[in-house]
């Protein structure tokens, strides 16, 4: 399992640099309201291909790497969230945001991870050797929910804003290029946070791992 850690730990790293490069390689995609799949509208779509398909992997890995961790119904229905979520990511980097299966991967790949973490993490801080990083693991757990409502909260507030300013908005309809006056556009940045901890939980989950094993 020390070599499942490892890829998790690598592809999650990856995907994360992959993020990163997009902020700097498509300037042209506002980071405070943009989405990230909006990258695939770029030049730069193998790059985000890159992130999903590294984010997804990330999660199957964990999913991996924490099966012999658990027992229980619970905490197993946990490791099922952790399928779904990187078989979603993963489906977001085939399927990008033109693609009519786009809205399914995020359906897929979203919703789960908030659960999968919360029953796996509160499962496993019971064990010795877990107890010890609880505070590390249950904080990263719940911060994945937090960034899913706080992403919410703001995506509500762009469409609100929408709404005022009578902008159109849909899955078949282009954004506007710029922010409108008056529309408060900051969900790009709770989106981006949002990934940053469904990443966050498993690599750390494989690095308290490793240490353990070391």
């Amino acid at each position: 399992m020390e070599a499942v850690s490892f890829l998790l730990l690598l592809t999650g790293s990856i995907s994360v640099l992959s993020l990163l490069l997009l902020h700097f390689t498509s300037p042209e995609f506002d980071p405070g309201w943009r989405m990230i799949s909006e990258y695939a509208l770029g030049k730069y779509k193998w790059l985000l291909t890159i992130f999903f398909v590294c984010w997804g992997t990330c999660s199957l890995l964990s999913a991996l790497l924490l099966w012999a961790e658990v027992s229980g119904f619970w905490s197993t229905l946990g490791i099922l969230c952790l399928i779904l979520t990187g078989i979603g990511a993963i489906m977001g980097g085939l399927f990008d945001v033109k693609h009519k299966l786009h809205g399914m991967a995020f359906g897929i790949g979203i919703p789960f991870m908030p659960a999968g973490a919360l029953l796996i993490s509160y499962h496993l801080i019971k064990s010795e050797r877990w107890g010890h990083a609880q505070f590390s693991i249950l904080a990263s757990a719940h911060a994945i929910w937090i960034s899913v409502v706080l992403m919410g909260i703001t995506m509500a507030l762009l469409f609100s804003g929408f709404r005022k300013a009578g902008i159109a908005f849909g899955p078949d309809i282009a954004p506007p290029e710029k922010l409108p006056p008056g529309v408060i556009g900051i969900n790009g940045y709770f989106n981006r946070l949002l990934v940053l901890c469904y990443l966050t939980w498993p690599m750390l989950m494989a690095y308290i791992y490793c240490c353990y094993k070391s």
